[in-house]
């Protein structure tokens, strides 16, 4: 959603480079909510998004889905404080949503080394939704880990370290409307 207000410039570090605009992420947006609609037909799948990064995502995305469909939220932690995932996952905050038999659709901000979908994949499954897809804003190829499937991928990235629009730098900057790339 484009906004025409404040653009952040002055909590933006001088260290932060600009690497996908507001802009790119609506059209990619429009681009996955449609192919959702068209995947998902006739059915209302429930959206789970990862806390406290895909919220942002989750909530841009849900306008471009033209169909019923259900939210809830998980929250797990592997990454702590910290720039680098710890591979240790930890359930934060558990689903509420009965998801048996059910096309569900996790909707993550970014994955890297895989972990956390593997182990998002395991935990649900054992739940037996009727499908389970995943989604990511961001992938870093090349940080993956494990044999995971991502069913829809907004950008597929380096592996930098990348803050704004959800991603956080020690819970700051989520509110960034773009995604920067932070240099050392």
């Amino acid at each position: 959603m484009v906004h025409d207000g404040n653009d952040h410039r002055e909590i933006i570090p001088v260290n932060y480079t600009l690497l996908i605009s507001e802009l790119q992420i609506n059209r990619k947006m429009k681009e996955i909510g449609e192919k959702i609609r068209e995947d998902f037909k006739g059915e209302k799948p429930i959206l789970i998004g990862v806390l406290n990064g895909a919220f942002l995502f989750l909530a841009d995305l849900i306008r471009y889905i033209d169909m019923d469909l259900e939210i809830d939220f998980i929250r797990i932690s592997s990454y702590g404080n910290d720039h680098e995932s710890s591979g240790h996952i930890k359930v934060l905050k558990p689903l509420n949503a009965d998801i048996k038999d059910r096309s569900v659709i996790v909707i993550e901000d970014i994955v890297d080394s895989g972990l956390s979908i593997q182990f998002l994949e395991r935990m649900l499954s054992a739940f037996r939704p009727k499908k389970l897809s995943f989604a990511t804003l961001l992938h870093k190829p090349s940080k993956t880990k494990t044999d995971i499937t991502l069913d829809y991928v907004g950008f597929e990235v380096e592996d930098k370290y990348v803050v704004g629009y959800g991603l956080d730098d020690q819970q700051l900057k989520r509110n960034l409307r773009n995604i920067y790339i932070i240099k050392p």
